[in-house]
C-alpha cells in the first residue's frame, strides 16, 4: 500500500519540524484501519509480525478530533 493511498489525519506537511514526512502521524486506510509512525520501541518483544512504536500523545488527540471523536 503506498502512502498516496492513505488519509493522513495528523501533521501539518508544510511544518519544517517534519521533513519529509518524518514525524509521527497517524493514517487511515480505505478499509477504516488505522497506521501508525512513529519511532520504533524496544519496550518488549512483541510476537512475531508485529511492531511497537511510540506515538506522542498530543498526535493521537489530534487524530481523534480528525476523526470527530
Amino acid at each position: 500500500m503506498a502512502r498516496e493511498e492513505l488519509t493522513r489525519l495528523t501533521g501539518n506537511v508544510d511544518d519544517p519540524e517534519c521533513n519529509q514526512n518524518d514525524c509521527p502521524n497517524l493514517y487511515r486506510t480505505k478499509h477504516g484501519s488505522i497506521i501508525v509512525q512513529g519511532n520504533a520501541s524496544d519496550a518488549f518483544t512483541p510476537p512475531i509480525g508485529e511492531g511497537l512504536v511510540e506515538i506522542p500523545e498530543h498526535v493521537l488527540r489530534e487524530a481523534f478530533r480528525a476523526l470527530g471523536w
